[in-house]
C-alpha cells in the first residue's frame, strides 16, 4: 500500500452467513475467495492499514493465506457497523482516526472512492461519518424499494435516508421540479471516526432503522452528523445474489475488473 498524506484506515466486515447467498465471502471470482478480492482492492488503496473483521476460521484462514490481517469478532453482531466497533476497540487506534468501512461483497469498489470517503469525513469535523452518493438514472430506480435513496441539504449534510420514493411529487407533475434532480442514490461505503464507532454500541435502538432496516438511521435518530458527496468514479452494484455472483464472474473472466 502506498503511504497516504491523508491518513485513514480500511476495515472490511465480512460473515459467512448470507440470506440470499449463503457463503458469499468465499465465493469462487477468479480463482480467488470474494474477501480475498475486496482485500486486494482495498490494498491498492493509500489506506495506513486493512484488516478483515470477521467471525469465522475459514474467512480468517482465507485472508490470512492472502497475506491479510484480520480481527476476529464476535458472532452476535446485527449489523457491520457493531462489528467494525468491536474491531477498532481491540485495535486501539485513537479516537480520531478516521477508518473505511468497505463491505465484504463489494470487490469492484474504486479505489478513488476509498480515499474520497474518508477526504470527505476529514473535510467536515463536526461529522461522525461520511458516505457517497450517485445520480438517480431513471423513475424505476426512485421508485424501486432496492434502491436506497439519500437526501442532504446544500453542505452535504444527510437529511435522511430511504428505501421509499423521496420525496414525494405530488400530482399533477410539476415540470419545473424533477425529483431525480433532488434525490441520489446511495453508495453503501462509509467512512467512520474511531470515536464514533466505539459510541455505536450505545447508541438508542432507532425506530427508524428498523421500519427501512438502514442502519444507518440509528445515527441520524441519534442526532449525529453525517455528510456526504457525490462518488468521483462510477460504481458497480454490490454482489448479493446469484445472478449478481454470475455476473461478477463473467467479468473477473473477460478482466474487467
Amino acid at each position: 500500500m502506498a503511504e497516504s498524506a491523508d491518513p485513514f484506515r480500511i476495515l472490511i466486515p465480512a460473515r459467512l452467513d448470507s440470506t440470499r447467498l449463503p457463503g458469499k465471502a468465499l465465493a469462487d471470482l477468479g480463482g480467488k475467495p470474494m474477501v480475498v478480492r475486496v482485500l486486494e482492492q482495498a490494498q491498492r488503496s493509500a489506506a495506513q492499514s486493512v484488516h478483515v473483521a470477521t467471525d469465522h476460521e475459514a474467512i480468517a484462514e482465507a485472508v490470512v493465506a492472502a497475506g491479510g490481517e484480520v480481527v476476529m469478532t464476535s458472532s452476535c453482531h446485527r449489523s457491520g457497523t457493531d462489528r467494525l466497533a468491536e474491531a477498532v476497540a481491540q485495535l486501539g487506534w485513537a479516537d480520531e482516526e478516521r477508518v473505511v468501512n468497505l463491505q465484504g461483497d463489494e470487490p469492484a469498489m474504486p479505489v478513488a472512492c476509498l480515499a474520497q470517503v474518508a477526504a470527505v469525513l476529514g473535510e467536515h469535523p463536526e461529522a461522525a461519518m461520511a458516505t457517497l452518493w450517485t445520480p438517480l438514472q431513471s423513475i424505476e430506480q426512485w421508485r424501486d424499494a432496492n434502491v436506497v435513496k439519500v437526501l442532504a441539504d446544500r453542505a452535504g449534510r444527510v437529511m435522511i435516508f430511504s428505501r421509499a420514493a423521496i420525496p414525494h411529487q405530488r400530482e399533477p407533475l410539476d415540470d419545473s421540479v424533477n425529483v431525480l434532480d433532488l434525490a441520489r442514490r446511495h453508495l453503501g461505503l462509509y467512512a467512520y471516526r474511531v470515536g464514533a464507532l466505539r459510541a455505536w454500541p450505545a447508541l438508542p435502538a432507532s425506530a427508524l432503522e428498523r421500519a427501512e432496516s438502514l442502519e444507518q438511521l440509528r445515527a441520524l435518530e441519534a442526532g449525529w452528523t453525517v455528510v456526504g458527496a457525490t462518488a468521483v468514479a462510477p460504481v458497480l452494484p454490490g454482489i448479493d445474489s446469484p445472478a449478481d455472483l454470475v455476473r461478477a464472474r463473467l467479468s473477473y473472466d473477460a478482466n474487467e475488473l
